[in-house]
């Protein structure tokens, strides 16, 4: 990681966002790093409700013993076995499996399934680090924000600012690990690599704050949105008065 780049960034962000909180990132690695490594477990649990820690400035390590869901370890990249009758369980169920019901058919399952991007891990582990944490052996892929609706504004506008087209940022159906982890590294293979808007995924929606959804992007889209934020309307008195509100609402949830 280029700690210039990293350290730029960092001041742009407190120039133009306030107290925002930064971003996290993730790699995937064999080498040994100063991120906790999270134990095995066997119980069940959502890894985006780990990824709080990470916010708040602790880098974890993830093995694929360290998931806790099945969805959470394939999206990850570690596994790509579902449960039998996962067609059911996405869509309206049968007399065995209580159906999620975020897809109306079986049929409709199987057709999201054929199409949604799938990368297996190219390592044993996925370490996850809030961006001022970065090191310099450290190799981001994905950049990711946890973001209120003014600041994804701000982010939303950015990533198309230097584009031909209007699909600078995508929002495709998949789970809350899906939008954060496997359309991001698929974008990451296009030529104009989009962000990807994400966080609907209902049965994800507890372990984030209720006004909050996510803006991902592969770490290449992102270092050339770094290389010319300062071109842009950041720089406009339209962008000061929705600053100064992200500004006020940071400081009532600091005081809070």
């Amino acid at each position: 990681m280029d700690l210039a780049l990293r350290d730029r960034f960092t001041e742009l962000w407190k120039n133009y966002f306030g107290e925002t909180a930064l971003p996290i990132v993730f790699f995937y690695t064999d080498a040994e790093t100063s991120a906790r490594m999270v134990p095995k477990t066997e119980k069940r649990s959502c890894f985006i409700g780990a990824l709080s820690q990470v916010r708040r400035g602790k880098s974890l390590a993830f093995s694929a013993e360290s998931i806790g869901c099945a969805g959470g370890k394939r999206y990850l990249g570690f596994g790509n076995k579902l449960r039998p009758g996962f067609e059911y369980f996405l869509s309206c169920g049968n007399q065995e499996i209580e159906g999620e019901r975020y897809l109306r058919t079986p049929a409709q399952v199987e057709k999201f399934l054929k199409d949604a991007p799938w990368k297996p891990a190219p390592a044993s582990q996925i370490v996850f680090r809030r961006w001022d944490m970065l090191e310099v052996k450290d190799e981001p892929e994905v950049v990711i924000f946890f973001a209120t609706p003014d600041v994804l504004s701000g982010l939303f506008t950015l990533a198309g600012f230097d584009r031909d087209d209007i699909q600078g940022t995508i929002a495709p159906f998949g789970s809350g690990c899906a939008s954060v982890i496997q359309y991001p590294l698929a974008e990451a293979l296009h030529e104009k690599p989009r962000a990807v808007l994400g966080m609907f995924d209902v049965s994800a929606r507890p372990y984030v704050k209720p006004n909050e959804l996510t803006f991902a992007l592969p770490m290449t889209r992102f270092t050339e949105i770094i290389h010319y934020m300062d071109e842009t309307f950041l720089t406009t008195h339209a962008w000061e008065k929705v600053r100064d509100r992200i500004s006020r609402s940071t400081g009532q949830e600091s005081a809070g």
